[in-house]
């Protein structure tokens, strides 16, 4: 049964198949998850997303490329770049969903299982919380239904906050089938 969880914890501590980093678009680390899966994960990260860098000049917002996870216990970890909340008028919306779906893809692409996501944007990027999680549970939702490969999706949230915006909203996806925990 596929399902979605949600954890309120350290997303570099995630045993799955790939974590989500919400990288910055020049993907050579920065602060909040992002450095501390670069910090964690060691180098091999770090040359990694510098081959991407010299290949195709970084990451856009919105897009996802994927990494070892050098020292995590993921086996990969995927990079995406959610955008900065200015003002709700400069397309945030659809390009914080396009972080979700490409880094969801990339894992179906790869045939990977399960997934882990922090929550892409709410923090110096200040992306409003409630909206952001709506956003995330709805897109994860309906990708995770029509997928072939990913079986699990776990939503880590690192602070209390999210934790207690992402469990009040599991109720609507519970109803739809998908087991919320």
């Amino acid at each position: 049964m596929k399902k979605i969880t949600i954890e309120q914890g350290d997303i570099t501590q995630m045993s799955v198949d790939a974590i989500v980093n919400a990288a910055n678009t020049s993907l050579l680390g920065g602060g909040g998850v992002d450095g501390a899966i670069h910090r964690k994960g060691g180098a091999e990260i770090l040359a990694e997303c510098q081959k991407i860098r010299a290949k195709q000049g970084g990451c856009n917002v919105g897009e996802a490329v994927i990494t070892t996870a050098g020292n995590l216990p993921a086996k990969y970890v995927i990079h995406t770049v959610g955008p900065t909340w200015v003002d709700g008028q400069y397309n945030e919306t659809i390009l914080l969903k396009n972080a979700y779906r490409n880094s969801f893809q990339l894992a179906e692409n790869l045939q990977l299982k399960t997934l882990a996501f922090p929550n892409i944007s709410t923090g110096i990027y200040r992306f409003p919380k409630q909206f952001a999680a709506q956003i995330a549970l709805e897109i994860i939702s309906a990708e995770l239904d029509k997928a072939d490969f990913v079986q699990e999706v776990v939503f880590v949230c690192f602070d209390e906050e999210n934790f207690r915006i992402y469990q009040s909203l599991a109720s609507e996806f519970i109803a739809q089938g998908i087991v919320c925990n």
